[in-house]
């Protein structure tokens, strides 16, 4: 329980940055912030992964997660979601 709540209070940081980044933090509300925090951590794992660099510190999981709601961001922008 303590390490999924754990996931989706950074989730929530993670995705907050990468909207307000991206400037959608307007459009997006606190479960699309965790939404896409989740989902970005994920596409900037297998991104970095395909890269060769390996994720070892909170730092670096960090900065991957956010790399990678930023990448699901720009994707959602492009189908049209967020202007």
């Amino acid at each position: 329980m303590g390490l999924f709540l754990m996931r989706l209070i950074v989730g929530g940081i993670v995705g907050w940055l990468a909207s307000v980044l991206m400037h959608t933090d307007d459009q997006m509300g606190i479960i699309a912030n965790v939404a896409v925090g989740m989902a970005g951590a994920v596409i900037g794992s297998w991104i970095f992964g395909l890269l060769g660099f390996g994720v070892h510190g909170v730092i670096a999981y960090l900065i991957v997660a956010t790399v990678g709601a930023v990448v699901l961001i720009a994707g959602l922008q492009r189908l049209g979601v967020y202007r």
